[in-house]
C-alpha cells in the first residue's frame, strides 16, 4: 500500500500546483464579493503555499484509503470489485478521511486567494481566535457534500472508461489514455457539482456572524439561486 500513498501524494501535489491559477480564478468568481473585488486576475498564485503543503498528505491519504477499501471489498465481494458501487463507496470513504487533513489548508488557501488575508499564519491566528480549532474546519461538511457526489461521478466513470478502452484494444490502457479518461471523468463530475462547490466556497470565506454560515447548506443553495440565478 506504500505505492498508492506515494503516487497519490505526488499526483495530487503536481495537479494542484500546475492548475493553481485556475483554482484562484474559480475561487474569486465564486466569492460573494465578486471577481474584481476579490483580486481579479492579479496575484493568481496567492495561497499556493498552504495549497502545496496540504496537497501531498491529503491526496496520499485519499488514494491509500481508496485502494484499501477497494481491496477489502474485493475480499468479501469477489468478482464485484469492478462494479460502480465499489468505486463509489471507496471514493466516498477516501474523501471523508482525506478531508480531515485537507480542510484546514483549503480554508487558509481560499481566504488568501480572495484577498481576505495576505499570509497563511494570519488566517490561522484569526480562525483560532474567533472560533478555535473549529474555525480551521469551517466548511468541512460542505466539502464532504461536494466531494462525495464529485467522487461518486468521477471514479466509477474513470474506471469504466479505462475498462472500456482496455477491452477495445485488448490490452491495458497506457498512462496517457488513463489521463484522458480521468480528464473526461473529472470534467463531467465538476460540471455536475459546481453549485455545491459555490456553496462550499461561500461558507469558507464568510465571516463567523454571516448568514451564509448560520444557514443550512440547502438553504444557502436556495438563497444563492434566488439572489443570483443559475449563473
Amino acid at each position: 500500500m506504500i505505492i498508492p500513498l506515494i503516487a497519490g501524494g505526488i499526483a495530487g501535489t503536481t495537479v494542484d500546483i500546475v492548475l493553481f491559477p485556475l483554482d484562484t480564478i474559480k475561487t474569486r468568481l465564486q466569492s460573494k464579493d465578486g471577481f474584481r473585488a476579490s483580486g481579479g486576475f492579479r496575484g493568481v498564485y496567492a495561497g499556493i503555499l498552504p495549497a502545496a503543503a496540504g496537497s501531498a498528505p491529503s491526496a496520499a491519504t485519499f488514494f491509500l484509503v481508496y485502494e484499501v477499501v477497494k481491496s477489502l471489498l474485493a475480499t468479501y465481494e469477489g468478482s464485484t470489485l469492478k462494479t460502480p458501487f465499489v468505486h463509489m463507496f471507496a471514493a466516498s470513504t477516501g474523501e471523508i478521511v482525506s478531508n480531515l487533513v485537507r480542510v484546514p489548508f483549503e480554508v487558509t488557501k481560499q481566504r488568501i486567494q480572495a484577498k481576505q488575508y495576505l499570509k497563511p499564519m494570519e488566517v490561522v491566528k484569526s480562525a483560532l481566535l474567533q472560533e478555535g480549532v473549529r474555525g480551521l474546519y469551517r466548511g468541512y461538511f460542505s466539502v464532504i457534500y461536494r466531494e462525495i457526489p464529485f467522487s461518486v461521478v468521477q471514479y466509477p466513470l474513470w474506471e469504466y472508461l479505462k475498462q472500456s478502452w482496455s477491452r477495445s484494444q485488448n490490452h491495458p490502457v497506457m498512462p496517457w489514455q488513463s489521463a484522458i479518461a480521468g480528464a473526461l471523468a473529472g470534467g463531467t463530475a465538476a460540471l455536475v457539482t459546481t453549485p455545491l462547490d459555490v456553496a462550499k466556497t461561500r461558507i469558507m470565506l464568510a465571516e463567523k456572524s454571516s448568514e451564509d454560515v448560520q444557514r443550512s447548506y440547502m438553504t444557502l443553495l436556495r438563497s444563492i439561486y434566488k439572489r443570483e440565478g443559475i449563473r
